[in-house]
């Protein structure tokens, strides 16, 4: 099949894997596309929204339809990183054995990751990075595709441990979740307090998630995008010639060359769910904001004067 017909394929492949997934989830679009376009870009997402939002349940349908493997992991301040990785044991045979964790799955949802120490945390960054895991001196390959998706929790910071800035960086998207509309909840309601339960059909393999994956880093881009993606995350950094009045005021660090990288590829994949061929510079907008807003660090002025992230990324297009 030709790129062409794949990209056509995939329009009409994605189209009904939203429709799959409404079937159990009102409403959030945005957000549902966001984690979509970070699973088939091959990226990881946080998810920052207050309790209630139904996260978990969004993470548990996606994977679901998209026929995944799925492990959730709630991260509590006594979480060894054995418990996500797993531990060597010794069996009735005095041989030692290794039992894999829940890190051994295609969906891993990390829940509340920010309640867990840092040894913990850090468990996570070989496997999100390498798609691999280190025990005992063994290197273990992870089934792909594999992706993290963490959820945070923007209130009660008491006794949290605030990811660091190079894990942040790990993620593609950080995606805030906003509480539902009026109609929404109505709609929330209405679905989630009756005896009726929806069945979430898997519409794909694995194996065609990766050949999407594929697909999307063949799209090819114009020069002319790429220096736009480049010059935007130039643009964050303070001590950058090109950096905005906004940045020099209000930001300590800005973005890394990991945030050009996954522009593009976003916009790749933002590009092909619209049946485009090749992404052109409304696409990097389009996942801009997800893709910069954990990875541009304020100072206090910022703080307090109210300066958010969006405003100061909105001014850099």
């Amino acid at each position: 099949m030709s790129d062409v017909a794949a990209v056509n394929q995939f329009v009409k492949r994605y189209k009904d894997l939203k429709t799959e997934i409404a079937k159990v989830i009102v409403g959030q679009e945005d957000v549902v596309n966001q984690i979509l376009i970070s699973i088939f870009s091959g990226g990881h997402s946080l998810l920052i929204g207050v309790p209630g939002l139904a996260k978990t349940l969004m993470v548990n349908t996606i994977a679901q339809a998209l026929g995944l493997d799925f492990k959730r992991i709630q991260f509590t301040p006594d979480l060894m990183p054995s418990d996500i990785l797993g531990s060597e044991i010794l069996d009735e045979d005095r041989h030692f054995k290794f039992i894999k964790g829940p890190v051994f799955a295609n969906i891993i949802l990390a829940d509340e990751i920010n309640r867990t120490p840092p040894k913990t945390q850090a468990a996570l960054l070989e496997a999100m990075q390498e798609r691999a895991v280190t025990v005992a001196g063994h290197h273990y390959k992870l089934d792909l595709p594999y992706f993290v998706l963490a959820t945070q929790n923007p209130i009660e910071q008491e006794g949290t441990y605030p990811l660091p800035e190079a894990q942040l960086d790990r993620f593609m998207f950080a995606v805030n979740l906003n509480y539902p509309s009026f109609n929404e909840e109505v709609e929330v309601v209405k679905a989630t307090t009756t005896d009726q339960q929806s069945k979430i059909n898997a519409l794909f393999t694995a194996k065609e998630i990766v050949d999407f994956q594929h697909l999307i880093r063949r799209i090819p881009v114009a020069d002319n995008v790429i220096e736009y993606a480049v010059t935007m995350v130039g643009k964050t950094r303070p001590d950058s010639k090109a950096a905005t009045d906004l940045v020099k005021t209000y930001i300590d660090w800005g973005a890394g060359p990991r945030a050009s990288q996954n522009l593009i590829l976003a916009a790749k994949t933002h590009a092909a769910i619209h049946g485009k061929f090749s992404p052109d510079i409304e696409n990097v907008q389009a996942v801009a904001h997800s893709i910069l807003r954990h990875r541009i660090i304020k100072n206090y002025k910022a703080e307090a004067e109210g300066i958010t992230e969006e405003q100061i990324i909105k001014d850099l297009f």
